[in-house]
């Protein structure tokens, strides 16, 4: 969420709670980022100067992490050699847990929610996350129930993309994680939905030369992914 207060400096909020993250420049010099709480409780933290020190720690803690997790959103890069191994199943102790495919839908949606500034403060349970997805994308709760959600999250756990927050049954993305699901989006959103929506509704002639740098650029583009989907079938 982006607001604009009086001083004209642009304010992001994350909410989460009964806190929220804001972000704001201050004398269009620095960026500030403020962690607010109502309810410390909602941390684990207790109210009193002498716990100062201790709600210092863990906020600041919390504001690393979602600059952390902004930087990443700015320096996005493929990496097709961490795809080929998302795609592979992995076993943890007696527990194998499948693949991640990047064109599973569900997944999809369920990174795109988790990438949202509030996991980055408190983490989210199974429930609130369920909410988030449906509301985002119009689903009944027939379609994406808690179970199938539960199994989506134990198999990002799996591959090392989510964690619990501390010791609560709430959850956020790794660093890892981050990584992945802007990766996945990245490729959806920037390649596969222009690509979907141009003009090149029919599998492109490989002995055809395009006459514009654009449309060279999407047979180039068309080439590589079906160079990925071929690998990703083969795994």
């Amino acid at each position: 969420m982006v607001e604009q207060i009086e001083h004209g400096h642009h304010v992001f909020r994350a909410y989460w709670k009964n806190s929220f993250l804001k972000q704001y420049e201050k004398f269009s010099r620095f960026l500030r980022n403020e962690l607010c709480s109502n309810n410390l409780r909602d941390f684990g933290l207790k109210k009193g100067l002498a716990h100062l020190d201790a709600v210092r720690q863990r906020f600041q803690t919390i504001t690393d992490r979602f600059a952390a997790c902004q930087a990443q959103w700015l320096n996005v890069h493929v990496d097709f050699p961490l795809l080929q191994r998302l795609a592979l199943p992995v076993t943890i102790g007696s527990v194998r847990h499948p693949g991640i495919k990047i064109h599973d839908t569900r997944v999809i949606r369920l990174m795109e929610v988790l990438l949202h500034g509030g996991t980055t403060v408190g983490g989210w349970t199974a429930r609130q996350i369920q909410e988030a997805v449906l509301t985002t994308f119009r689903l009944s709760e027939k379609a994406y129930g808690l179970n199938q959600l539960r199994y989506d999250l134990r198999k990002l756990k799996g591959h090392g993309l989510m964690q619990r927050d501390g010791s609560r049954y709430a959850y956020h993305l790794t660093a890892k994680g981050v990584q992945v699901a802007l990766l996945f989006l990245f490729f959806h959103k920037r390649l596969c939905g222009p690509l979907a929506n141009s003009r090149f509704h029919h599998q492109p002639d490989a002995k055809h030369c395009p006459k514009s740098k654009l449309e060279l650029a999407y047979h180039k583009a068309d080439k590589a992914i079906q160079d990925v989907v071929d690998l990703l079938a083969a795994a």
